[in-house]
């Protein structure tokens, strides 16, 4: 087995512990006779793997009762349309920060539904960053404050949260669980699950009970959070072997320690940022106090030697490197499950790579 160093931002690496024990249950789970893809998801074997993702989420979250969690589908493209659709009602007017493609997305879609008050907007600013949450304009009475905890092409997160004067919304699909947060002023978490949490397929969404009680009541069951809270996420057939992975990745990150995962996050981020700042070939791309510890962004001096690191790198097993087609330069995603060793790997590259093209 000839493993590369997977940089890409999603689908992302996952725990090489979690691959080999799906592969051993891959044809028979637990003398079950039959894999996790061709059991019903009214059985009792899945019905275990299922209650137990919704438990370890709630644990590493740090979610009481007052909260339900669910596992659904659309990724986060769904909930950009499914949260206005059920929250912002007529004569009211929904906060959004935009703060670069993916909040600009949700945007889009919540404009499709109703009022729209941009909080802040920080999408094109270079170096790429976040708002402080001082700086937001706020609507008074408004339906929720929805933003991006962070923004994985332009490499820019929220290291600290705003209030939660309206009801807050914030879509964490490419850092959630990657660091310890108070979750209880939020009154819904979503992220799609092929960054940080397992493979695609799958959505996580934390909901406040009564957040979801506000929903609106003339949408189609599939549309309304109270469905899935009314049927424990098993309103229709989920995808089994998605949420099977997230339950083994929820359970290696409980062993391992969300605190623990933090520090090596920061240390992994934090390895490659000192590389770029040591040098005046690489350039960052997001304002140091909102650096994101997940998807670091830079550039080289020409897009020709952009090209060239990149294909150079991927030669040496270092694949996933090329920056979002929308903005260009080089990225490299390095969530929970990524190594260290693949860290060391890309900055002794660089050096080695500035030496030969500086």
């Amino acid at each position: 087995m000839s493993r590369i160093f997977n940089f890409s931002a999603g689908p992302a690496v996952l725990p090489l512990e979690v691959l080999q024990e799906a592969q051993a249950d891959l044809v028979e789970y637990k003398r079950s006779g039959m894999s996790v893809m061709e059991m019903s998801h009214r059985g009792k074997e899945y019905e275990v793997l299922h209650d137990e993702a919704i438990a370890n989420l709630k644990e590493l979250l740090g979610l009481d009762d007052t909260f339900d969690v669910l596992l659904l589908q659309g990724g986060a493209s769904l909930q950009f349309g499914m949260i206005p659709m059920n929250f912002l009602s007529a004569g009211r007017t929904a906060d959004y920060v935009n703060s670069g493609r993916w909040g600009s997305s949700a945007v889009k879609q919540a404009r499709l539904i109703g009022a729209v008050n941009i909080a802040a907007d920080t999408e094109k600013d270079v170096p790429t960053r976040v708002p402080e949450p001082n700086e937001l304009k706020r609507t008074p009475g408004a339906a929720y404050l929805h933003l991006t905890s962070n923004e994985t092409i332009s490499g820019a997160q929220w290291k600290s949260f705003p209030s939660a004067d309206s009801p807050l919304v914030a879509d964490m699909s490419s850092d959630i669980l990657s660091r310890p947060f108070d979750a209880r002023p939020f009154s819904l978490i979503y992220a799609g699950a092929q960054k940080n949490l397992g493979p695609s397929g799958v959505t996580v969404v934390a909901i406040r009970k009564d957040f979801a009680a506000n929903e609106s009541k003339t949408l189609p069951a599939m549309l309304r959070y109270s469905t899935h809270i009314e049927n424990r996420s098993l309103y229709n057939t989920p995808p089994c072997f998605s949420i099977y992975i997230l339950a083994l990745v929820t359970r290696w990150l409980k062993a391992f320690g969300l605190e623990r995962m933090h520090r090596q996050n920061a240390e992994k981020a934090a390895r490659l940022y000192q590389r770029i700042d040591a040098s005046g070939f690489y350039r960052g791309t997001a304002r140091k106090e909102c650096r994101s510890d997940m998807n670091i962004t830079f550039r080289l001096p020409t897009t020709e030697l952009e090209e060239m690191f990149i294909s150079q790198a991927s030669a040496l097993g270092l694949k996933g490197l090329k920056g979002h087609r929308s903005v260009g330069g080089v990225r490299a995603s390095i969530y929970n499950a990524f190594p260290v060793a693949g860290v060391q790997a890309l900055t002794d590259f660089m050096t080695d790579f500035e030496k030969r093209n500086g």
